[in-house]
């Protein structure tokens, strides 16, 4: 066994010291631009560099660990460019004032280490299978995991992609201001963005499956599942919204993260 994971390691070592440059660049940037909500552009990219860099360290072919790089690069560049259209000319996201406000003189460090170097650390733990696929996937045809895993990924893929698209063309008609959309897949999950994210990286971790001792990598789904269910994600947001009677009716009729139909009455 410890002969097979042998490449592993290296990877893990790299993997760890280009996310730690590259958040120091993104950090440096914030400081720069006097905004710190610039690190969710940063999150989907860096995964991005991540299987790049680690793809690149490969000495032999695997289409497996070619269609996992180009899987990410979809994922993280569309996201990253939908947060940077979502952002841009509008002021810091409303967490990162509410932080700003409650560290004070403090917040310049705090978001050094709280945000952007957590997000690291989280980042490189979300990219386990990423890893663990680029590092030692071997040369040989595709199995039916992969093709499973990659069905699994397209539909994660498709719900965060589609949900995203639908809520920022809701928010564009000034009709709208101030109210919840509940059109698309928004009315059949509160957060179809979210769930796709989970959903499509529980799609790289059954193509790691065809990688040897690849089921080891389970604790990158589960911490990215576990942050947006129950941290950082879907509680975040919906703490903004606690007492809003129109939030409150469509939560009572409408899953916060499996889709599924409404409830009457």
């Amino acid at each position: 066994m410890s002969e097979v994971l042998a490449p592993l390691l290296p990877l893990l070592i790299l993997s760890a010291g280009t996310v730690f440059v590259y958040m120091n660049a993104w950090f440096m940037a914030s400081l720069i631009k006097k905004r710190a909500d610039i690190v969710d552009v940063a999150w989907g990219l860096g995964f991005v560099v991540i299987a790049l860099v680690t793809y690149l360290q490969r000495e032999v072919f695997s289409l497996r660990a070619l269609i996992v790089l180009v899987l990410v690069a979809l994922w993280g560049l569309r996201l990253g460019w939908h947060i940077h259209s979502r952002n841009h000319g509008k002021p810091e996201d409303f967490r990162y004032r509410q932080w700003r406000e409650e560290w004070g003189k403090n917040f310049t460090v705090r978001s050094y280490f709280q945000v952007y170097m957590l997000q690291g650390f989280l980042m490189v733990l979300v990219a386990g299978s990423i890893i663990w696929t680029q590092a030692l996937s071997p040369a040989g045809p595709l199995t039916l995991l992969d093709y499973l895993g990659m069905a699994v990924w397209g539909i994660g893929f498709y719900f965060e992609a589609v949900g995203d698209y639908q809520l920022a063309q809701y928010k564009k008609d000034p009709a709208n201001k101030g109210k919840i959309i509940q059109t698309g897949l928004w009315q059949y999950t509160r957060h179809p963005n979210y769930f796709g994210e989970v959903i499509l990286w529980w799609g790289i971790y059954l193509m790691a499956l065809s990688v040897p001792y690849g089921a080891f990598s389970i604790l990158a789904p589960i911490t990215i599942s576990f942050f947006i269910l129950k941290v950082s994600g879907i509680p975040m947001l919906e703490a903004k919204y606690v007492g809003n009677p129109e939030f409150e009716a469509y939560k009572q009729r409408t899953n916060a993260f499996w889709p599924w139909f409404p409830k009457r009455g």
